[in-house]
């Protein structure tokens, strides 16, 4: 079985705050790799200033390079919309692999809005990654009142596939103030000067 990290995203821009976070939970898991999966579009987010798929594959491509990150929009091919059934999906074409699923604090806050979420904690472990401003309201979170039960210590982590199911680990690494909204802020048209057509993943 090879130990895969899947980290879900728009990427509006990818940055180099995805690629260190990532880079920081595969030597904390032990993974041999982390997919970004490129969303071709979040049901949770608004359209309004998303770039357009090709070139957000390509920003976290070009992110991702000479690092242990496969940066794809599977999804596109997969069909799936809703996390819990594009890991369901993965789960079925590669059964090789063993996945665990990697979100920011961020995502833990709304998580139970996400579909189906008890059902996604059921399927695979979970790694929240803390971030500035978003640690206390985390661990506040409706569905952590849920997951609180089976939190593993970070001490811990590198044991993750032995773990029953549900399980969730909180990972605290150095942090990194690159944000996608920052970056458009300053930089709105980014994708229009990559003049990318689309792209298969």
């Amino acid at each position: 079985m090879t130990p895969t990290g899947l980290l879900g995203g728009s990427f509006n821009p990818a940055h180099r705050g995805h690629r260190r976070v990532t880079l920081g939970v595969n030597r904390a898991l032990g993974l041999d790799e982390t997919w970004w999966l490129v969303s071709p579009g979040n049901p949770l987010k608004p359209t309004r200033g998303m770039a357009p798929l090709a070139a957000r594959l390509a920003s976290a491509r070009a992110m991702a390079r000479r690092a242990p990150i496969r940066a794809t929009a599977i999804e596109t091919r997969l069909g799936t919309r809703y996390t819990v059934d594009t890991i369901r999906a993965l789960q079925r074409r590669y059964p090789k692999r063993r996945f665990v699923w990697i979100m920011g604090a961020d995502n833990l806050v709304q998580f139970h809005r996400w579909r189906d979420w008890r059902g996604i904690a059921r399927a695979i472990p979970i790694a929240v990654v803390t971030r500035p401003g978003y640690d206390g309201h985390a661990l506040a979170a409706p569905a952590m009142a849920w997951l609180r039960r089976y939190r593993r210590p970070q001490s811990a982590a590198k044991r993750w596939t032995t773990w029953s199911l549900p399980a969730i680990v909180l990972m605290r690494f150095r942090p990194d103030p690159t944000s996608a909204t920052g970056l458009r802020a300053g930089d709105p048209d980014w994708h229009i000067r990559l003049g990318l057509h689309p792209s298969r993943n």
